[in-house]
């Protein structure tokens, strides 16, 4: 009988044990959820693709689909929406509607550049100036198109894709219908170095434009502190329109970081929003005359659909 009891409670410590290992990494210490980039204390994070929510995943759906026009767009595949719930640092879900079909994304992108610059600075390959951080804040800030061409010229093509396919940040992944891509100055003169999927030159999926907000809001883009310089040049955005039209009505307590882009019909924007009541990335591509209007419905809707979840 001993024997037996013996038995049974050592079942259950294996039971109890086996639990535990597959506890999500998310969930080990408590976290400022305040402050970004959040500090978890992990040597990496999950991808996305592994936290897509299947309730989450059917109320985007749902949603999304309740707009004739906007379900119309989905189907021909000019609109693309990511979703990232972040309300639980700890657990983060996502949801996307066509996640890796590349779009062009117009000044999006740029975001991109952002990134390796602040790569080759930490690498030493560019003296760290005022004048490049000065460059860094007008591409980001007001899309200055002069600003992001100089850096691009600083950095050359072969730098921006060996920093954008780094298994490390797996921002472009031809196994994944590409993702951010910059391959053409923003200027009338320069060569095309297009992405080899789509040859689109200013490019993006929303899974990856989320990927890049949801690394550098857990300080995984390079490293913490650069992860936080990024976050500080794209917090207060001097460009009022699209998504930070309607955010700073709803919103008015929240952070925003964020960067967008037009271009003709093409119609970006991409946000990390973190205040008191909301925590979400929402990235958005259209192809539509209406995309302006759309993208401010569409963030009207989302955080509605974040409250009544």
């Amino acid at each position: 009988m001993r024997e037996k009891i013996l038995l049974f409670v050592f079942a259950l410590l294996l039971i109890s044990c086996e639990q535990e290992a597959q506890e999500p990494e998310f969930s080990r210490a408590p976290v400022d959820i305040n402050a970004l980039p959040l500090q978890l204390g992990l040597d990496s994070v999950q991808s996305l693709r592994t936290l897509i929510d299947p309730a989450f995943q059917a109320d985007l759906e749902r949603t999304i689909n309740s707009n004739a026009k906007w379900k119309r767009l989905v189907e021909q595949r000019r609109m693309a929406v990511g979703l990232v719930d972040l309300s639980d640092p700890y657990h983060p879900i996502y949801a996307r509607m066509n996640g890796n079909v590349m779009m062009y994304a117009a000044s999006l992108p740029k975001i991109a550049i952002l990134l390796a610059t602040m790569d080759a600075l930490e690498k030493g390959e560019l003296e760290d100036t005022p004048e490049i951080r000065e460059k860094m804040h007008l591409m980001i800030s007001r899309s200055s198109n002069t600003a992001s061409t100089e850096l691009m010229d600083m950095l050359g093509y072969e730098k921006i894709e060996s920093v954008l396919t780094d298994p490390k940040y797996d921002l472009y992944d031809e196994d994944y219908g590409g993702g951010l891509w910059v391959g053409k100055r923003y200027a009338k003169t320069g060569e095309r170095y297009p992405d080899p999927l789509r040859g689109i030159s200013h490019g993006a999926t929303v899974t990856q434009v989320c990927r890049y907000y949801y690394l550098m809001a857990y300080g995984k883009l390079i490293s913490f502190d650069r992860s936080k310089e990024m976050l500080d040049l794209m917090a207060n955005p001097e460009l009022h329109h699209k998504f930070v039209a309607n955010l700073e009505k709803i919103a008015p307590q929240a952070r925003l970081y964020r960067k967008s882009g037009t271009w003709k019909n093409y119609h970006a924007d991409s946000v990390l929003v973190w205040g008191p009541e909301r925590r979400y990335i929402l990235v958005a591509l259209l192809e539509d005359t209406d995309g302006e209007k759309i993208l401010r419905d569409l963030v009207l809707v989302a955080d509605n659909l974040l409250k009544t979840r």
